[in-house]
């Protein structure tokens, strides 16, 4: 009998035969193995976790929309597969969902903090942010500069957020900086209690609150808490690292380039352009006069074509929903018709809310008919509009200026530049229908685009609001767990859905 001791040059052979047989099976365990991204695409589904917010994922007209969901599908067909979203109810499920790999990736306009780098992986950074203090202006009290200011104060954040895990971090500078995690709500709610005054502060993103202050007037952010943070999609580590590697090469083209800068401008580079007493107005007519009206809209849109918020939003401009309602010119009723429309559209009482609807829903359609069928949408309804409110004449006689000055007529942002010189003596001279107001049509159509953001936007978060307490009584009366995750996926996209 032999030992390897005796006979070394043996053992050196043992282990080299070895070493040969260790890599040969890591060799056919690596052909056998498919990587991360080889498997989303034979599976044909990227599974992406997100959240319903106007920042993330929501729905617009029964369509899905959203700046997180359109990238979201563009990097799904990226790769060739179709996009399957899950929406989460909060943040903490949200990262329950990447923690259980139920998803391959989320995207709900998160910062990269430091904690999130610890527990996960993240892809490009596609924006910076920094967290600020968000306040409501109150007549005598100040704002706060210091986080001294925010001591002893209703000040409340989401849970799970990177706002809960910053104040943790500067309570232990500040004993006496006290606060409330709150759950099941979302950061739009929280920025709805401090307008009502329920709550004293919040702490959100740069970022988000300028996309959405303008519908919140009053609200004011201030005193930054941190540096700008990187916002990008988080994924779970893998070894293999393939899916990350897709994610930097998507990010790097061009098209994905541009296509983010579109959708910054389409999402949030819109300014609220009414002020402070305007907005309040109208959600107050909203709860008090719109719903008795509501219905009249809906058929009026049916039967015209026209989108009812629309109709809405431009009796809200012409009259404040209020029937009775009379200018000086003369013109009077919901949709305030002048005595010419109103027989054009046989309407023989303007204050008649039901024939005042229908009626200017029919005059507007005959206005529409008049502008060239060359003017895409929704040019061509913003022309419609101005022409509803300065007069067929004037709106051409804009147009021809418009033309005159190199701009094209056939653009409403273009023609809208030079409506106000329809005021100068030096323009209106020279033009065939003469002098007319022309900021008042610019701020009209304006107003009217305006009151349709906030009209849609409120009736979509009091849909979601009353699914989300429907679900809830629902299981409550059930007695049953929350549903599971994949119960309530979204397939937005797939068409065998």
């Amino acid at each position: 009998m032999f030992s390897s001791r005796q006979y070394p040059h043996i053992r050196a052979l043992i282990y080299l035969i070895s070493l040969i047989l260790i890599t040969f099976v890591l060799v056919l365990i690596g052909l056998n193995t498919s990587s991360q991204v080889e498997t989303i695409r034979k599976q044909g589904v990227l599974r992406v976790g997100t959240l319903n917010n106007p920042m993330s994922y929501y729905l617009y007209r029964s369509e899905p929309a959203g700046f997180e969901y359109e990238l979201s599908k563009a990097f799904a067909d990226f790769l060739g597969v179709e996009l399957e979203l899950i929406v989460a109810r909060d943040l903490k499920e949200l990262f329950d969902l990447q923690r259980n790999r139920s998803v391959h990736l989320i995207a709900a306009n998160l910062m990269v903090t430091e904690q999130r780098r610890r527990q996960l992986e993240h892809g490009p950074v596609y924006r910076y942010s920094a967290p600020t203090v968000i306040y409501r202006v109150r007549q005598g009290i100040p704002a706060p500069e210091s986080i001294e200011d925010l001591y002893d104060s209703d000040l409340a954040v989401l849970s799970g957020s990177s706002y809960a895990d910053l104040l943790q971090s500067l309570s232990e500078e500040h004993p006496d900086l006290v606060w409330s995690e709150k759950t099941d709500i979302d950061i739009i709610d929280l920025m709805r209690k401090i307008h009502e005054m329920e709550l004293d502060y919040t702490i959100m993103d740069t970022f988000l609150f300028d996309a959405q202050s303008s519908f919140f007037p009053g609200l004011r952010r201030t005193l930054l808490l941190d540096d700008p943070q990187p916002v990008s999609w988080l994924l779970a580590r893998n070894p293999d690292n393939t899916l990350k590697t897709q994610l930097q090469h998507f990010f790097d083209t061009r098209q994905t380039k541009d296509l983010i800068a579109d959708l910054e401008i389409r999402y949030f580079s819109q300014q609220n352009r009414l002020n402070f007493f305007d907005t309040a107005s109208f959600r107050q007519h909203l709860q008090e006069r719109f719903p008795s009206l509501q219905q009249h809209f809906l058929e009026a849109a049916e039967q015209t074509g026209f989108e009812w918020s629309l109709l809405a939003a431009l009796a809200y401009q012409e009259s404040h929903w209020d029937p009775d309602a009379v200018s000086p010119t003369g013109v009077r009723g919901i949709m305030m018709l002048t005595n010419a429309a109103a027989s054009e559209v046989d309407v023989t009482d303007r204050t008649d809310p039901v024939q005042s609807i229908f009626g200017g829903a029919r005059y507007l359609q005959n206005v529409k008919k008049r502008i060239p069928e060359r003017i895409p949408e929704p040019d061509h309804t913003w022309f419609a509009l101005a022409a509803y409110n300065v007069g067929y004449g004037h709106l051409e006689d804009a147009r021809r200026l418009a033309q005159s000055k190199g701009l094209d007529p056939d653009i409403w942002e273009d023609v809208r530049s030079v409506l106000p010189l329809l005021a100068q003596e030096r323009y209106y001279s020279q033009l065939r229908y003469g002098y007319a107001r022309g900021h008042e049509p610019v701020t009209y159509v304006d107003n009217i685009q305006k009151y349709i953001e906030i009209l849609e936007w409120e009736i979509q978060t009091s849909l979601a609001r009353a699914l989300e307490e429907a679900l809830a009584e629902e299981e409550q009366e059930s007695g049953d767990t929350p549903p599971d995750t994949g119960e309530r996926i979204l397939r937005s996209i797939s068409p065998s859905l």
